[in-house]
Order: C-alpha cells, then structure tokens, then sequence
C-alpha cells in the first residue's frame, strides 16, 4: 500500500506544497558518529518512512516503508499522524492511537528512530539549506531528547516552582531550631517529586540549574513568609565549587532577604579537602554556615570532617532509622561517632527520626537536633503564615 492510499483521499494526500507557516520546523536526530543531523519539514505533508520516496527516508531498524505523516494545522503547527506502522509512532513516549499536534521540543520517535521536534532560528541555518544538514560544531542543540524539555525548562524560568519546608528541632525540649528548604513542582505537566525532576534535570544535564532554582525561589518565599529563620538548603554535588553558587549566595544579603543560611553540602564533597577548605573561608566570608550531609551514607570519614569542622553534621537515615532496636555495638559505634562530631565544635542531627522510641535513642546518644516524621512532615510553605 502506498503513501496515498495509506492516507486516504483529502487535502493530506495531496502532492507536497511549501509549508504556510512563517515557522521553519525541523526534526533533530543524532547520526551514527554522535552528529546532530537537521530534517527540515520544508515542505508538508512530511512523509517519514524506509520507501526514498518520503521527504525523510530513513533505513533504521523498526521502520515501515511509509511509517508516519506530518501535517500543517491553520495556526502553523503541525499534526503527526501515524500511517499503521508495524512498530509505531511515539511522541514523548506514548504510543500514538490517533493523530496529535506537536509541540517544539516534543520527542518522537518513528519505531527505533528518535527525534526532537524544533523551530529554525535558534541555530545558524542558511536559507538555501538542505532539507537534511550536519549541525555545525557548537551549533544549539539539544545534546539529549528529553519528554518535557519545554515544560522543565519553563520551571527552570520560575513557572511551577513551589516547596516545603520541614522543621529540625532540639533534642532536648522540641523547641525548633531551623527549617529544611525542600524543592517541589506546582507545574502542571511535571512531577512535583523532586527525585522524579532531578532525573529528569540529569538526562538534560542541568541538575545544578534545578537545585539553584529551587533554592533561590525558597529562600525568598521563606525570608517573607518567615523572616529571621534559620534555614537549612541543600546543594548539588555539580554546583558545589562553583563560582557561581558563591555569588549567588553573595546576592541573597544585598536582596534584604533576613534569613540564617545553612548550606547542606554534600558528603561526596567531603573528601576534597582543599576545596572545602577554601569553600568554609569563602562561606565564612559571607556569614553563612554549612552541614554536612548525609554523614555515614557513603565514604566520609572524621579524618576529613577533622580538617573542615563543619557548624552540623547530619547523620544519615541509615544510621538513625531503628537505633532504638539495633545491637548495642552499633548504638556505641553512632555515639562515639556523634561525641567525636562533637569534640570537633560540630553540632549533631539525627534525620530520618520516626518513633519516639528512636528519639529517646538519640537524646541518650547525645544528638543536639533531631528531624523526621516524628517532628513534623514536610509542609507547603502557606504553613509559615500566621
């Protein structure tokens, strides 16, 4: 069956005609040597299939001879019908079951060939192109066909941007200490987890670009709901010796924003001891604090915590969750830990308190602050009012 017959009669199975749209689409592929190949839709409708007669002929895997069309709607996008392949048309990972208008920056995928829908302007393309081109070197282009690319970065913009915070009390009393800034997402067309949006961010590349957002959009949000707060904010290990991070905490003070910062660095960070000793300087510089996270997670050792004193030392979930039951080995291997924390000037933090039965544990340990369930659940930031 041909291209026509497979789209029936109409003004779609028409021969191809220029496109009415001032837009100039493009579908983006990768070629075989990690190139970025450019496949203008100059003309519609846009056939892709195996056939050389489609104005995309692609011999990939999973591929029928005439696989999918593309149309132009009144208002200049364009509609991507698949034309009953044998392995299907996908965009953003869902199975195509009926004709769909796209998107810019919409993934598609014709069986096993991905693309990434696009408007030319954004990078250098000579008017009298070839509909199929090698995007020069350094050209700007997606490195990575991500679903909702648009929509993080329209987050990354301030749309959709939320969180909670959660407080961290005294060990001794309950009094609370401090609040824990935690990034959510009130966009629409995203997740609010954040671990679902930095996965997302990682396949982009830009799980610093997140971590800034939120904070920054926190920290404000908090400085007026709450003023005068000590506030805990996490960072990325990616962001953690960069430049940037600095000034963009240098900015926060000179903004009037009256929050007490706490940086939550990182335990992998921990181990390059000359760069956290420069990173405390510069903090100390700007009168902000820091933890160190996540302590017992991973590899960090009291050697490196003994180089770089940090104002509080939070225990991962891991050592705290269940102490209450755990072999008395293990309960003398945390306070030892939590006394040498201590003899280093550090203040010590139990995360991942559930039980009040972990917390009495944790008191007779010597833990200075406490954060969990038990405490208080992470909350919108409209709990701060009032």
């Amino acid at each position: 069956m041909g291209a026509t017959e497979a789209m029936g009669p109409g003004a779609e199975s028409a021969a191809p005609s220029p496109s009415p749209t001032a837009r100039r689409w493009f579908l983006e592929g990768v070629a075989a040597d990690g190139s970025h190949t450019v496949h203008e839709v100059a003309v519609v409708p846009f056939r892709v299939g195996r056939d050389a007669g489609n104005e995309l002929a692609l011999a990939a895997p999973g591929m029928s001879r005439q696989h999918a069309v593309l149309v132009a709607t009144e208002d200049g996008r364009l509609r991507l019908t698949d034309l009953g392949s044998t392995n299907g048309t996908y965009v953003n990972r869902v199975r195509l079951a009926a004709a769909r208008v796209l998107d810019e920056n919409d993934v598609i995928h014709f069986g096993n060939a991905e693309f990434r829908l696009g408007v030319l302007g954004s990078v250098a393309v000579p008017a009298n192109a070839d509909r199929t081109m090698i995007a020069p070197a350094g050209a700007q282009l997606s490195g990575h066909f991500v679903p909702h690319e648009k929509q993080m970065n329209e987050l990354l913009g301030g749309s959709g941007l939320g969180g909670a915070v959660q407080p961290i009390v005294r060990a001794l009393g309950g009094q609370r200490f401090a609040l824990e800034l935690l990034g959510r997402s009130s966009h629409p067309e995203l997740p609010a987890s954040p671990v679902h949006l930095f996965a997302l961010a990682a396949r982009m590349g830009r799980e610093a670009e997140l971590s800034s957002a939120f904070r920054d959009h926190g920290v404000r949000t908090v400085a007026q709901l709450a003023p005068g707060s000590t506030l805990f904010v996490n960072t990325h290990p990616q962001e953690t010796f960069e430049p940037g991070f600095l000034e963009a905490l240098s900015r926060l003070p000179r903004d009037g924003l009256n929050v007490d910062l706490v940086i939550e660095v990182h335990e992998t960070a921990v181990m390059e001891v000359a760069r956290m000793r420069e990173l405390a300087a510069k903090l100390a510089d700007l009168n902000v604090r820091f933890a160190y996270d996540d302590f017992g997670a991973g590899q960090a050792r009291l050697n490196e915590l003994a180089e770089v004193p940090a104002h509080f030392v939070k225990f991962d979930f891991g050592l705290v969750h269940g102490i209450n039951e755990a072999s008395g080995a293990k309960q003398k291997l945390v306070s030892d830990l939590v006394r040498m924390c201590k003899e280093l000037g550090s203040m010590t933090l139990a995360e991942g308190v559930e039980t009040e039965a972990e917390a009495e544990v944790c008191r007779q340990i010597g833990f200075d602050l406490l954060q969990g369930y038990l405490t208080g659940r992470p909350a919108p930031f409209d709990s701060l009012r009032g």
